[in-house]
């Protein structure tokens, strides 16, 4: 697998909204509004990477413990600068598994894991923003 990654991002002649496509011919469409009207804007598209980079990695470590998944989401927060560039100086994840067999414990190393060491999302944001972690477990 390829180092480099590539989109491409065409505007639509309306407003602030944008067509976004890897590079690929398989690669699916996305809308990106800078007026999050028809699509979610740019800052909430890295919200939703950084909620899918983690997500999947929480999916697939639990599933590696034999963990049974019944439902599994993650909500984050991100906060913002007020004056520009109002790039996120925090982000907030809560993780929130339902499973009958997971435990607290499987839960709380799956997220500390994704967010420490294999989220690359997460570890692509500067340094000095803020990540901080909860964990829900529900029967």
């Amino acid at each position: 697998m390829s180092n480099e990654r590539a989109v491409t991002l065409t505007w639509s002649g309306e407003g602030l909204r944008f067509e976004g496509r890897g590079t690929s011919p398989a690669s699916p469409a996305i809308t990106v509004d800078g007026d999050a009207e028809a699509g979610p804007s740019p800052m909430l598209i890295l919200l939703l990477a950084a909620a899918g980079c983690s997500g999947a990695d929480v999916v697939s470590i639990l599933q590696k413990m034999r963990v049974t998944i019944t439902d599994f989401r993650v909500d984050l927060r991100g906060t913002r600068r007020e004056e520009n560039p109002r790039r996120y100086t925090a982000i907030a994840y809560h993780f929130r598994l339902t499973s009958p067999n997971a435990t607290q414990a499987q839960l709380d190393h799956a997220a500390e894991l994704s967010l420490e060491k294999y989220c690359s999302v997460a570890h692509t944001l500067a340094p000095d923003v803020v990540i901080t972690r909860e964990t829900t477990l529900e029967r």
